[in-house]
């Protein structure tokens, strides 16, 4: 039996010479074997390293003083021998694999019948078994992307930039370990839901591809919890999912250079975005959440917003409200509890959507809707030029629930334009 892992062995002899050990592993493989030549028991414990591929061995039957396992789902154990006064410490090591292993060091200590033990030979490492994973692999042109070989499975950060991709290659959906992926300059035109199955990615470069949406299943994945730069920059994307505000640890939005003819209704549910750019696209006004947005850094230059007019309102009141209106209003503005066991998917879908008035209720279908002039350093502290003019201004939209809200705001507009 064999085990991949980082290994430091420590001397328990040292702290009474004054020393200590380093506190930091080798990669190494491990193997449990017999020792050469001996009929009945012998079972060794091999350690072999980089430095040191014959491997060093330790008896192991009766030889084991105590398992330290409190931390074995991490990777991590220590095996405490008595002669010599050593601590193996493993670490980095895959779980499963490390319990198995730690199990079968158990048995040969208890001097079990060697023919049941899963026993290996104590041959020298291979220089592939004992080198440090690889976590990092850039690759800038197709010439060198690997056809015929598997990706290293240690991979964390990976670029395939310039490659001709037409697709998202299925090798590199089970890199579990990924935490950053650059698939730039390629022609990507769809993503798979599978993206949203790397736990632990943080970083997804899709610049200058050919995406035309994005998918709301990964929205919905575990990327909610681990997202945190994306880049859609360069794509044909003209609208992003309601659910594309699930991702609510991101940081870093970059829609540059697409077709994009609104921004999610909800975007002010991102409340860790830290720095959004969304130049050179075709957003006539922002979406009233906008205003919720706290950001260090905003671009919104080249978008050929509209001219506000407070004055000429969209008017959607339906008066009498409907029941369904009234019901929507009521569920919202006193948060009552409703889910998809409660209501049909589509009505829930509408509530998620809900628009806000400016006196704080809440309104579904029924409202006032104009656009307004929002300076944007009102939440962003650096604000790129909107404009070749200079400015720094753009229009939001604002909803009323009533006649009633719209005149109030409109009594204040007038007087505020009259006192200028």
């Amino acid at each position: 039996m064999r085990l991949q892992c980082d290994v430091e062995v420590v001397s328990r002899l040292l702290p009474t010479c004054g020393l200590r050990g380093r506190g930091r592993g080798t990669r190494a493989l491990l193997s449990l074997g017999r020792q050469p030549g001996r009929a009945r028991g012998g079972v060794c414990l091999m350690v072999c390293t980089a430095r040191d591929r014959a491997g060093v061995r330790y008896q192991v039957q009766d030889n084991v003083e105590r398992f330290f396992t409190r931390f074995v789902e991490e990777g991590k154990a220590t095996v405490r021998l008595k002669e010599p006064a050593v601590d193996v410490c493993l670490s980095k090591a895959n779980a499963s694999n490390l319990k198995t292993f730690l199990s079968a060091v158990r048995l040969a200590h208890q001097g079990s019948d060697v023919a049941a033990l899963p026993l290996s030979a104590l041959v020298p490492a291979k220089t592939s078994e004992v080198e440090k994973p690889k976590t990092k692999m850039i690759i800038t042109s197709k010439r060198d992307y690997p056809l015929t070989k598997g990706f290293p499975y240690s991979l964390e950060h990976l670029q395939a930039s310039y490659c001709r991709l037409a697709r998202i290659d299925t090798r590199v959906l089970c890199l579990k370990k990924l935490r950053k992926l650059d698939l730039s300059h390629n022609h990507i035109k769809q993503l798979p839901a599978t993206i949203g199955d790397l736990l632990f990615l943080q970083e997804l470069n899709l610049h200058d591809n050919h995406l035309e949406s994005f998918s709301s299943a990964l929205c919905s994945s575990t990327l909610q919890k681990s997202l945190q730069c994306l880049d859609l920059s360069q794509n044909k994307i003209k609208a992003l999912p309601i659910q594309f505000c699930q991702l609510r640890e991101l940081v870093n939005l970059k829609l540059d250079d697409n077709e994009l003819i609104r921004l999610p209704f909800k975007i002010g549910q991102l409340d860790h975005l830290r720095f959004l750019s969304a130049a050179r696209n075709k957003l006539p006004f922002l979406p009233s959440d906008f205003r919720k947005l706290c950001l260090e850094n905003l671009d919104l230059f080249g978008n050929p917003f509209e001219q506000p007019n407070p004055l000429l309102p969209n008017i959607q009141l339906k008066i009498p409200l409907t029941l369904l209106e009234c019901a929507a209003r009521a569920t919202v503005n006193y948060r009552i509890p409703y889910g998809h066991q409660l209501l049909p998917s589509h009505l829930c879908e509408d509530l998620e959507v809900a628009k806000t008035c400016q006196c704080g209720s809440a309104c579904l279908s029924s409202f006032i809707q104009i656009t307004v002039t929002m300076n944007l350093h009102h939440v962003a502290h650096t604000v790129v030029l909107v404009d070749n003019m200079g400015g720094t201004e753009a229009p939001i939209i604002c909803y009323f629930c009533s006649l009633g809200c719209y005149s109030q705001f409109l009594d204040r507009y007038l007087q505020s334009s009259a006192d200028h």
